[in-house]
């Protein structure tokens, strides 16, 4: 359930224009300064009073945000080595390595109980095998640790396409497991957050399970989303930037040779979908052409008029820069998702990302989606890639936090974490309605 919040006081709207009528009325709301301080006085009650556990715990996104509020974390756990030292040299927990390894019988009693379990059989950029891959059935581990040790709360994240994965049976069955093992969660507990709805600008869309042991549950927590936030790409960005991230090599020169096709192209040219311009010098057979996938039939087919309408420019073009269009597949594509050609248009005013697809081109109002394989977005206004520092901050993570000095490992770190922001977020939906159920003393049923 998504509502709209006033920012003064804190009530809590069905409907955008009652929150209008209640802002414009003449008695004025209690202050933004007084309704801070009461959360402060809240949060310091719950100082090191709350526990949790934190599986796949990664780099700590989850352990970031709860320990802000007052919790302490009693138990980790993550299959990856650098990121099991990180969270050590972080948090001084040091997470078992393998939770089929751990007896739910030893698990410390914790109140929350966090999980941001593998997404890639669940995402786009996977190959969605969904619960039958083995990381799929790591969902039960939670259900079996869960299902004996009963927190109070759970707090689970995963990819925004697990809705659909399998027709939407993947989703009905974490809810019926959840249901199961004795918690309420409903499709009005299932939040879809991103840190760009609360003006960090990196758009990342995530789904968030807030589970209520149902006992304790009474009414469904609620997140609050600001209404247009403003979104600052400076307030992530370096100024001493070290030489290493600038573009270079073949991809400067793939880039480079783009820029010059772009170049060419009229004003309010629509060049959009992929452009495969390697496909423009093959010659293909009827039944050859048939044999396609349809996806490359059908860029084929709505790529052609654009190559007729600039085939003079493209056929020079592609002779001159042949040699790195055919060094790698993914250099000869270009995703251009940033509208029309535009008066003095340039790759370099956008973001770009090398993806399997092809060279992706996005509007420069917030960074892409950080991920954990080798497609660290390019800031194309200093033609350099973003540093793991602004990956972490991209994330949420505070300026202390110490980064792995492995760029390679950092920056699948920071592709892999959940964003401490959104944790937050759905942190304070349990607090704001859950308080007193989460520090009473009895962690477990």
């Amino acid at each position: 359930m998504v509502e709209y919040v006033c920012k003064k006081c804190g009530r809590v709207f069905q409907q955008n224009s009652n929150l209008k009528r209640h802002e414009n009325k003449k008695t004025p709301c209690v202050s933004e300064l007084k309704l801070k301080s009461l959360k402060d006085k809240t949060l310091a009650k719950m100082s090191d009073q709350f526990t949790f556990i934190d599986l796949f715990c990664g780099i700590g996104g989850f352990h970031q945000a709860l320990r802000k509020r007052g919790g302490k974390c009693v138990l980790a756990c993550d299959i990856d080595e650098a990121c099991r030292d990180n969270y050590f040299d972080n948090y001084g927990v040091r997470p078992e390595k393998n939770i089929r390894q751990i007896k739910e019988n030893e698990v410390p009693d914790h109140d929350i109980l966090t999980a941001g379990f593998p997404c890639q059989t669940f995402s786009n950029a996977g190959k969605k095998k969904c619960m039958t891959d083995e990381r799929g059935t790591l969902f039960n581990e939670i259900i079996r640790i869960a299902g004996h040790k009963k927190p109070k709360f759970m707090i689970l994240e995963n990819v925004s396409h697990i809705r659909k994965v399998d027709n939407g049976n993947v989703f009905k069955y974490i809810l019926q497991k959840l249901d199961e093992t004795g918690y309420y969660c409903k499709e009005d507990t299932v939040f879809n957050l991103s840190p760009h709805q609360f003006g960090i600008p990196q758009q990342r869309e995530r789904v968030f399970f807030v589970c209520i042991r149902k006992d304790l549950y009474t009414e469904n927590p609620v997140v609050s989303i600001p209404e247009n936030p403003v979104i600052n790409l400076e307030s992530v960005l370096e100024t001493d930037i070290d030489e290493k991230y600038y573009a270079q090599g073949d991809i400067l020169t793939a880039l480079t040779a783009w820029e010059e096709m772009i170049q060419e192209f009229e004003v309010n040219e629509k060049i959009s979908p992929t452009i495969m311009v390697n496909e423009f010098y093959k010659e293909y057979s009827e039944d050859e052409f048939n044999s396609l996938a349809g996806w490359r039939k059908d860029y084929i087919t709505k790529n052609r008029p654009l190559y007729e309408k600039y085939q003079i420019y493209f056929d020079s073009w592609y002779e001159e820069n042949k040699d790195i269009l055919s060094r790698r597949e993914i250099y000869a594509k270009l995703e251009w998702q940033v509208g029309k050609i535009k008066e003095n248009d340039s790759i370099w005013n956008y973001f770009i990302q090398l993806r399997q697809s092809g060279i992706r081109v996005k509007k420069a109002i917030y960074f892409p989606t950080l991920v954990a394989m080798a497609q660290i977005p390019i800031y194309g206004k200093e033609k350099r890639h973003i540093t793991p520092r602004e990956c972490a901050r991209l994330q949420s993570f505070p300026e202390d936090y110490k980064i792995h000095p492995n760029d390679k490992k950092s920056y699948k770190q920071f592709g892999n974490s959940v964003n401490v922001h959104c944790v937050g977020v759905a942190l304070d939906s349990i607090i704001g309605k859950y308080s007193a159920s989460l520090l009473s003393s009895a962690a477990t049923q």
